[in-house]
């Protein structure tokens, strides 16, 4: 352990330094964040995920840069060029950009303009013409040799600008002047190009017209900016320059390396504007942009997070019987009835979107179903002829009691064609599976849609264009996150749903099904120790994650972690009483002194959180399920008016703004200024997707399929 690091990760997260130490050695022993921040509280000083994680990139952070750092250090040594003074500042840097700079001078490159001029033997000249004493003219003189290429003066002096240019560019501390420079003056000018302002490219590039004659300034620019001016300029539409007024870049230079206004000094002047046009400045561009695409993507990636977790943590409606839909018109509606575990009982094609008898076989073939089958609820698919579907079964004779929702099919496609549903449903093609996925989703979304690569899943901005390693990492963790504060039936969780509980992956996953299949459902969380490959440590850190249901141990059903049975079963004895009758009695649990059973790896967090769990075992997280019905007469995008007053459902949130359903299958657009009569600064903390809103239209672009939406009070 990086002591070091330790230290740097308490100052720079202002948290406990002991805190820090004991939560990277959970780390670094294997321990997951969500285990981490919910059973070693007594450890970390109860952080929470974020907390940890935050602990967890900065500690991998630490640890890259110390790598580059050795190797950096060794790349010197290697070339017998490091001393004490260079290999303290090595080691002092704390940051990347800080260790390229110091190894910049030493960083073998491809053959330069100055170290051509050092093999001519002009580098002594070089260094009495920075000195800025003497007559460079005269001094030149000396240097010429047409055997080495230096056929006159100007030769000469030219070969020694070079030579000066590169040293301007290697120097740390002038690197970052003109860094500063840029980080505070930059502008972002983004213009279009000859294909873009082309007859034959007009559609293509009509979606970057914003920034066909854009400037701002860099700092100030919104990551959703910056990334449509980056996929326009890859497109071949725009072009993009990131950079300060040039007359400022020469005299951020000019003021720090010429002295005076002798010959020598505008020797060095024009080395110096040299440097900054052909070396400085498009370094400190192409830095500059890596920065701006790292906040970028690093928003859009915040954003894709917020808005999947809110997405996989929506109310499931539960176990139920269900009629699940997934409309079409030529090919009709795929029809499934699944019962309560989410198994499939019947499928079959219906087609609700005709006239005459098709119509009325598919309207026979819904009621007489419901009835076989004890139908709870109807799930219908929200895409291409979703709202027709709706209003076609809403006109059955039906009981009123049953409930008609639409589900957000997002990703459903890439579901029935994936391996999971292949395996699943080796008997039924991709439109069977896809309905599945739809009728399930209202049933349970987490455990459905854990089944998806969460990128499918349709949230976010401009998720193409950032980072897939990071966004992958993050969704990643949104997901384990998730299924871990969601918690997991043991005896009915599908592979991929155990798959993301701490301390499992898919081979433990699939041993845990396999094991389930030959010898039934678990009896008791200690079970779990049978199963091949899942040892002590995969134990601890899955089991208080896992629930069974009327299990040898009530406990079995809690988040309560088998670590701490003892303590729940010494509160029961020292009352008299079972565990069993210390989670049905409040009057008892009130009776208890957590005091007592402090311990020193056992603290008031733990205990706390133990009561908390006997209060309310087995008990869903997630909120209550919340209908949403839309306008009826409101279906396709020409129905919409000005000015009415609609029902919706938030698909996705930005940083410019959310997206909401309106029942016409096309999302309408509630731009950030128009989400409340207060200002707003960020949207993903005001709505979240799949909340129910009240939206006004506003506006309503059919040729474009535009609409813009408003929830300011002011406007309805």
């Amino acid at each position: 352990m990086n002591h070091d690091n330790i230290s740097r990760i308490s100052a720079d997260l202002n948290l406990s330094s002991k805190n820090v130490q004991a939560t990277v050695a959970l780390l670094e022993e294997g321990a997951t964040i969500p285990f981490i921040s919910r059973y070693r509280k007594e450890a970390t000083g109860s952080m929470d995920e974020v907390a940890v994680e935050a602990v967890s990139d900065l500690l991998g952070k630490l640890i890259d840069l110390d790598k580059r750092r050795e190797s950096i250090l060794g790349s010197i040594e290697e070339q017998g060029k490091l001393d004490d003074e260079l290999r303290s500042k090595i080691n002092k840097a704390r940051n990347m950009r800080q260790l390229e700079d110091l190894y910049l001078p030493y960083k073998p490159k491809r053959k330069t303009k100055g170290q051509a001029a050092v093999e001519k033997g002009l580098e002594p000249l070089a260094v009495k013409i920075f000195a800025q004493k003497g007559d460079p003219v005269a001094e030149a003189e000396q240097y010429i040799s047409p055997e080495k290429g230096v056929e006159n003066i100007e030769d000469a002096l030219a070969g020694a600008r070079d030579i000066i240019a590169e040293k301007i560019a290697e120097n740390m501390g002038l690197r970052q002047a003109v860094r500063s420079l840029f980080e505070s003056k930059a502008k972002i000018e983004s213009r279009a190009t000859k294909i873009a302002l082309a007859a034959d490219s007009e559609d293509k590039a009509s979606k970057f017209r914003d920034w066909f004659n854009w400037t701002e300034p860099a700092r100030k620019a919104a990551g959703h900016r910056i990334l449509a001016m980056f996929r326009g300029e890859r497109d071949k539409f725009l072009k993009v320059s990131i950079r300060p007024p040039e007359d400022e870049g020469f005299d951020v230079l000019s003021s720090r390396v010429v002295k005076s206004t002798s010959a020598a000094s505008k020797q060095v002047e024009k080395a110096g504007i040299d440097s900054y046009k052909r070396l400085l400045a498009p370094q400190m561009e192409t830095e500059l942009r890596s920065k701006l695409i790292e906040k970028a993507d690093d928003e859009a990636i915040k954003v894709f997070a917020s808005n999947l977790r809110e997405i996989l943590i929506a109310p499931p409606l539960g176990s139920k019987n269900i009629l699940a839909l997934d409309p079409g018109f030529r090919t009709g509606a795929k029809l499934v009835c699944l019962d309560a575990q989410g198994s499939l009982k019947h499928n079959d094609t219906i087609y609700p979107v005709t006239s005459g008898g098709k119509k009325k076989e598919a309207a026979d073939k819904v009621v007489a179903l419901v009835k076989k089958f004890a139908i709870e609820a109807i799930a219908i698919g929200n895409g291409t002829a979703g709202r027709e579907t709706e209003q076609f079964i809403k006109e059955l004779d039906l009981p009123d009691s049953l409930p008609i929702i639409m589900v957000n099919e997002s990703g459903a496609s890439v579901y029935s064609a994936s391996a999971i549903a292949r395996e699943e449903f080796p008997d039924y093609d991709i439109t069977v599976r896809g309905a599945v996925s739809i009728g399930r989703r209202l049933m349970d979304p987490l455990a459905e849609l854990v089944k998806i690569d969460a990128k499918s899943i349709g949230v976010g901005q401009y998720q193409h264009d950032v980072d897939q390693k990071k966004l992958a990492e993050s969704l990643t963790r949104v997901v384990e996150s998730s299924v871990n504060m969601v918690g997991v039936e043991l005896n009915t969780a599908s592979a991929k749903l155990l798959e993301s509980v701490s301390g499992l992956g898919a081979t433990t996953a699939t041993n845990i099904i396999n094991w389930r299949n030959e010898n039934g459902p678990f009896a008791s969380r200690k079970a779990l120790l049978k199963v091949p490959r899942l040892g002590p440590k995969a134990f601890e850190q899955c089991a208080g994650f896992l629930r069974i249901r009327n299990g040898e141990n009530p406990l079995d059903e809690t988040a309560v972690h088998p670590e701490r049975y003892k303590t729940v079963a010494l509160m029961a004895k020292d009352l008299k009483t079972t565990v069993s009758e210390l989670i049905k009695s409040p009057e008892l649990r009130q009776q208890i002194d957590l005091k007592k059973y402090i311990s020193d790896d056992l603290g008031l967090p733990t205990l706390e959180d133990i009561m908390k769990e006997l209060e309310k075992p087995g008990r869903d997280p997630r909120k209550e399920f919340e209908m949403v019905s839309f306008d009826e007469s409101v279906t396709e995008l020409k129905d919409l008016k000005e000015g009415m007053l609609l029902n919706g459902i938030v698909t996705n949130v930005t940083n410019f703004g959310a997206f909401v359903d309106v029942g016409v299958h096309q999302d309408g657009l509630v731009h950030i200024s128009r989400l409340a009569d207060n200002f707003v600064k960020n949207p993903s903390d005001f709505v979240h997707p799949g909340q129910a809103v009240k939206v006004k239209v506003m506006e309503v672009d059919i040729k474009r399929k535009r609409i813009a939406l408003s929830m300011k009070d002011s406007d309805r």
